[in-house]
């Protein structure tokens, strides 16, 4: 199966970045960052992220991935909580662990757009 069918196509998208949002709103390490963002932006840009990057038939709309953090100041520790948070989303819904490490390795090279130091 493809990497997109492993994550349910879209709507499987949808349902794990939208949890990962909620997981990260509630999460005390990092829910200032999410305070006044537009959530609504946010769950469509991360999920058309994903579903990109899944070749799951989506292209992105937002800003690249240095603008789009430019002034929040993110730290490592910062990112660390959100993959963590995006991990316990992935295996809530049964993602396999192949494949969860899959998605992992096609963000990791964003983040020297995204941290600040």
């Amino acid at each position: 199966a493809s990497m997109a069918e492993q994550f349910g196509g879209q709507p499987g998208i949808r349902k794990i970045t939208d949890r990962l949002v909620e997981l990260s709103i509630d999460d005390p390490r990092i829910s200032e960052i999410f305070k006044g963002q537009d959530m609504v932006r946010l769950r469509r840009t991360l999920f058309e992220q994903f579903c990109y990057i899944l070749s799951a038939g989506c292209d992105y709309s937002g800003r690249d991935m240095r603008a789009a953090h430019a002034d929040m100041g993110l730290e490592r520790s910062d990112l660390n909580a959100l993959v963590e948070n995006l991990q316990k989303a992935m295996k809530e819904d049964g993602i396999p662990f192949s494949e969860q490490n899959r998605l992992l390795a096609k963000l990791a090279p964003m983040e020297r757009n995204v941290l600040q130091k």
